[in-house]
């Protein structure tokens, strides 16, 4: 590690201990009483093996580290929080299995979770249907918070749709002045609803799709692919899978010396395109809730914590993933606090979407996150360009970096 970090790794550490007294929640401290009262029980489904396992670690990760400082400072009024691990394997048919078993079986009072759009959207009728409260802090499948109206919907979502990373990346390629788009999507849900995202948003910019490449995850090589785009005289490449599948796009772009500039939603931040592409991911750009910035004290401290909790200095798969999930305990922690500890969904559902207090979280100040008729905590103007850079995520526009500096309130 470089002197630079460890630098920040040792201020941070310093300004956790700070903001641990200055932001616990105000209950006095417990440990010895916590064992005795009824722990809140969380479920929580992510991909902790296979191909999606970086993100997915990353966000349970965030997840512990929120639930382990709460019970630190005496959890909700000496109820302890804990979470109920799910691993869904990245597999529709398993999240969904896994869904049944916390709602129908274990019957946990809230759950948050899901990290492939796939994957949620196949498990959301177990929650709408049973009436149980689902915080999801990763998937950003558009369907995922739309297949329900907001105003009977048990299902809110603290990471940001497609719909709206679409938005800022062709906004940002018709300001560069590209007219011809070559787009790559993987065949699962994830890879579709982003693909028809594009579609509509391009068509309304007047930018024309002149080729559409569709694979499998696992995918090894997509030259030809990438090949046919170039045929096609795309001046653009817009990839929308997962992080591994991110690198082969990449590969495939620098083997075909392809010159068309490479876009991407969230998933091309995630270390795995990194660990595979390697410098042909270089200049490659994407939506970012949050960018690593060591002036940012409370993301350092954040990042201090979660290392020294995992007790791992390794690159995080996901910040954004370990961001969100963090935040996400923390606004179900704030939820419960207005409801006087009633898990009881609707009680939940109806202090979510009148949340009275603004909470400090690690990707924004959450102020009003969700209303009756809006389930989605992040707006666009709350996004920035992130661009890969040497081996790491760095602000595209040296007026983002400024800009990530001061409060992005949602519009």
């Amino acid at each position: 590690m470089n002197q630079r970090i460890e630098t920040a790794w040792s201020k941070g550490v310093l300004v956790a201990s700070v903001l641990s007294c200055l932001f616990a929640p105000a209950v006095p401290r417990a440990d010895d009483a916590l064992p005795a009262l009824k722990p809140v029980r969380i479920g929580f489904i992510c991909p902790f093996t296979g191909g999606s396992q970086d993100f997915g670690n990353s966000a349970r990760w965030g997840a512990q580290l929120a639930v382990h400082e709460i019970n630190e400072f005496g959890g909700y009024m000496g109820r302890r929080l804990e979470l109920e691990l799910r691993d869904d394997q990245s597999n529709p048919d398993e999240g969904r299995r896994i869904a049944e078993e916390l709602v129908q079986q274990r019957k946990v009072d809230f759950t948050i979770g899901f990290c492939n759009s796939g994957v949620a959207l196949k498990a959301l009728d177990v929650f709408q249907q049973n009436k149980h409260l689902l915080l999801v802090p990763v998937a950003t499948g558009t369907a995922i918070t739309t297949k329900y109206p907001p105003q009977s919907s048990y299902v809110f979502r603290t990471s940001v749709r497609d719909a709206v990373q679409v938005e800022v990346l062709v906004d940002e390629i018709v300001k560069r002045g590209f007219s011809r788009a070559a787009i790559f999507a993987d065949s699962t849900g994830y890879g579709e609803g982003g693909l028809k995202d594009l579609q509509t948003r391009l068509a309304e910019k007047n930018v024309a799709v002149v080729h559409v490449a569709r694979f499998k995850l696992g995918v090894d090589s997509l030259v030809d692919e990438m090949k046919a785009a170039k045929a096609a005289r795309a001046d653009v490449i817009l990839s929308y899978t997962v992080g591994p599948e991110q690198a082969v796009v990449a590969r495939a772009r620098s083997e075909t010396k392809m010159a068309a500039p490479l876009f991407g939603p969230w998933t091309m931040s995630f270390r795995s395109v990194m660990d595979k592409a390697g410098p042909a991911v270089e200049g490659a750009a994407m939506p970012q809730t949050i960018i690593q910035d060591f002036s940012h004290e409370q993301r350092t401290s954040f990042l201090a914590r979660l290392r020294a909790f995992t007790k791992s200095r390794e690159p995080l798969g996901s910040l954004m993933s370990a961001a969100q999930s963090y935040d996400a305990v923390h606004l179900m922690l704030a939820a419960m606090f207005q409801t006087h500890g009633n898990t009881d969904a609707d009680a939940l559902k109806h202090a979510l979407e009148h949340l009275d207090q603004n909470h400090r979280g690690v990707v924004t100040t959450y102020s009003r996150p969700f209303s009756p008729t809006d389930h989605d905590a992040v707006t666009a103007n709350m996004l920035y360009l992130g661009v890969w850079r040497q081996g790491e995520i760095h602000f595209l526009y040296p007026d983002d970096a400024k800009r990530a500096s001061l409060i992005q309130k949602k519009k």
